[in-house]
């Protein structure tokens, strides 16, 4: 928890200016007041009032109960009858959703469900002041999309090892790439990276070594 230091006429005024700083409420405050100020006499050798703020560090379970409720109020205004289960998996917040149509909330190539991670995850970083990681999946549809994933990069893996020429995938989200380079890192022979600009990148996966003459890059087949 990392303090700062905070001044005004008032204690009040000072709280206030934390509250300012840190954009929150005073109940999202641990703080510790240094020395409460004087007015001084007819407004000379007065003292401003102190204090030292920081965030309150929220709990793993806090985190969870905001997740699941901010994904329910999103799912209710989209006017979808669906559950939502929550667990702490690792380093990131799982939600999964029970639903009758799965198939409208996964959406084309998963971007609904894309779309609604994106907006749990800026939701609740904004709401907690933290950066955490959340996945959002309907059916076990990441599950096996991910599995799909894996398995193509490895079928153009073996394409850039047998060609010695690069190929770029189409852009992808930063989950999908993320998936990419997982399952090509154990292999020496290739290399990964992301190429492009915001959410959607492409994945260049090329051999480690260049052969002569094939430097050329080609999109899959």
């Amino acid at each position: 928890m990392e303090f700062q230091e905070f001044e005004g006429k008032s204690t009040e005024e000072a709280i206030e200016n934390a509250c300012a700083h840190f954009q929150v409420s005073p109940e999202q405050l641990e703080i510790e007041i240094v020395s409460v100020g004087s007015p001084g006499i007819f407004g000379l050798g007065g003292r401003k009032a102190k204090i030292r703020a920081a965030l309150r560090e929220e709990s793993e379970e806090l985190l969870l109960t905001s997740a699941k409720e901010i994904l329910e109020t999103l799912l209710e205004r989209m006017q979808e009858k669906a559950s939502v289960g929550v667990l702490q998996e690792d380093d990131r917040i799982s939600l999964r959703i029970e639903t009758d149509d799965a198939g409208l909330l996964i959406g084309k190539q998963g971007q609904t469900l894309d779309a609604l991670q994106y907006l749990v995850t800026k939701m609740l970083a904004k709401k907690s002041r933290r950066k955490v990681r959340i996945a959002i999946d309907v059916e076990a549809y990441r599950a096996r999309h991910n599995e799909a994933l894996a398995h193509l990069a490895q079928k153009y893996g073996e394409k850039v090892k047998k060609s010695g020429r690069p190929i770029i995938l189409s852009p992808m989200n930063p989950y999908d790439r993320r998936i990419v380079h997982m399952a090509l890192q154990g292999d020496k022979e290739l290399k990964t990276m992301s190429r492009g600009e915001g959410l959607y990148k492409k994945v260049v996966i090329s051999p480690a070594k260049k052969k002569e003459g094939q430097e050329d890059a080609a999109g899959p087949a």
